[in-house]
């Protein structure tokens, strides 16, 4: 039987190397802006060869557009 250990820093996956993580919303910024700079980091990480940083990007890039259009949940 396996136990399962609550996540800490010590058995937390490392971030790749050399990335920063990207700046969270900026305040004061509009959601038409953040939902550019997220659309414009997802194309850059996808570019890049990282898909699952482009994803979150996008994931982010499309709840901004959602609030853009009013349909958010």
């Amino acid at each position: 039987m396996t136990t399962h250990q609550p996540m800490t820093s010590k058995n937390r996956a490392p971030r790749s190397e050399g990335r920063a993580a990207p700046r969270r919303t900026m305040p004061g910024a509009s959601a038409q802006a953040n939902c550019e700079r997220y659309r414009t980091l997802a194309e850059a990480r996808a570019r890049a060869g990282d898909r699952i940083e482009a994803e979150r990007c996008y994931q982010h890039a499309e709840h901004y557009q959602r609030l853009l259009n009013g349909t958010a949940a």
